[in-house]
């Protein structure tokens, strides 16, 4: 099966629905990076933060602050800026599972499976947190609550989803390559997305209870969590560890980093090239970390005077990357990218 339609199932001995559930993977940074706002990738792969608009953020990072010796890191998440709306926004930590993935659930037919959650979890705010998971539409919701969490400490949590007859998750959109399911642990609370209604499938996009606690209105506040398995059935197995590796080959479906290769002048200005990579979920968008810098046969180097890049003929597999706002290339000779200035960034995230 090719890795851009790779399914996590019993079919191909994986059970964890969830991708870098160990927090081991963390392309963009290991260290802190602070939300600029909603829906934002930060630090640790597949994890994003989520304010629905509001003011609240937070930062990620990579943290070695784990439960046990079996895992090596988790995410942390620290409140940067308080949300003072909370009577309109929720916060929250989210997981998107592809479509693909989530297919071995059943969900949408009359024969749905129910799902397993486990995940290890500790805060600096003690009480109830709520685990939502929702179809990609936003259409379905269950909402499910943590036991009391003592502040500071490390807990087990396993929560059980009952899975789901209604059609909502078999619509095109979202029953391949597109958001499967819509995977929260919120920490905040507010009047249009919560719910009363735990533990089964209802109409509307519902994150949260009643009881939730409101993390997000304390500067500071710390949140950590690992060991992240969603599994078919309604048992918790142990978490499947996999290599670093395969691991780091799931996320790059949705995200990537290239730091160097060829390329060749197209102008005095600019450098065209394409990159060998793993096939994506879609046709990516391309970014630069910072300035990008070649050099030539000379070592002679160049900087982008702005951190700009120019993609085209983009599919899941391969694009055309325009390398411009440089200057004085001379297009009869090839040029390579330093690995010591910016990278290029590939994105087809959910």
């Amino acid at each position: 099966m090719p890795l851009s339609k790779i399914q996590l199932s019993s079919s191909t001995g994986r059970r964890n629905l969830v991708i870098n559930g160990a927090m081991q993977v963390a392309q963009r940074s290991s260290s802190a990076v602070t939300a600029t706002g909603d829906g934002n990738y930060l630090s640790v792969d597949r994890f994003k933060w989520r304010s629905y608009g509001g003011a609240g953020r937070a930062s990620f990072e990579q943290s070695t602050d784990t439960p046990t010796s079996e895992y090596r890191y988790s995410l942390k998440a620290t409140v940067t800026t308080v949300n003072s709306g909370l009577d309109q926004y929720d916060s929250s930590i989210g997981h998107i599972i592809e479509g693909y993935n989530r297919l071995p659930l059943g969900w949408g037919t009359s024969n749905p499976s129910p799902c397993t959650i486990s995940f290890w979890v500790k805060t600096s705010i003690a009480g109830v947190y709520s685990v939502s998971m929702r179809a990609g539409s936003g259409a379905r919701s269950q909402v499910q609550e943590t036991p009391s969490l003592t502040a500071n400490t490390w807990t087990k949590v396993i929560l059980t989803f009952v899975g789901d007859t209604d059609g909502e998750w078999l619509t095109s959109n979202y029953a391949e390559a597109g958001t499967g399911i819509i995977l929260e642990f919120n920490l905040g609370r507010s009047n249009a997305k919560n719910t009363t209604t735990l533990g089964s499938w209802i109409a509307g996009n519902k994150v949260a209870s009643d009881n939730q606690v409101r993390w997000i209105e304390n500067n500071g506040a710390t949140f950590f969590l690992t060991g992240v398995q969603v599994e078919k059935g309604s048992t918790a197995t142990e978490f499947e560890h996999l290599p670093f590796g395969e691991e780091l080959s799931l996320c790059e479906r949705y995200f990537q980093t290239i730091h160097g290769g060829v390329c060749q002048p197209a102008s005095s200005g600019t450098a065209e090239t394409t990159f060998p990579r793993r096939p994506m979920r879609a046709a990516p968008a391309a970014s630069v970390s910072a300035a990008l810098k070649i050099e030539d046969p000379s070592v002679t180097v160049y900087t982008q005077s702005s951190a700009t890049i120019i993609i085209n003929n983009a599919t899941a597999r391969a694009e055309k990357l325009g390398i411009n706002n440089l200057s004085g290339l001379n297009t009869q000779r090839p040029y390579f990218l330093q690995t010591t200035g910016g990278h290029i960034e590939l994105e087809a995230e959910l």
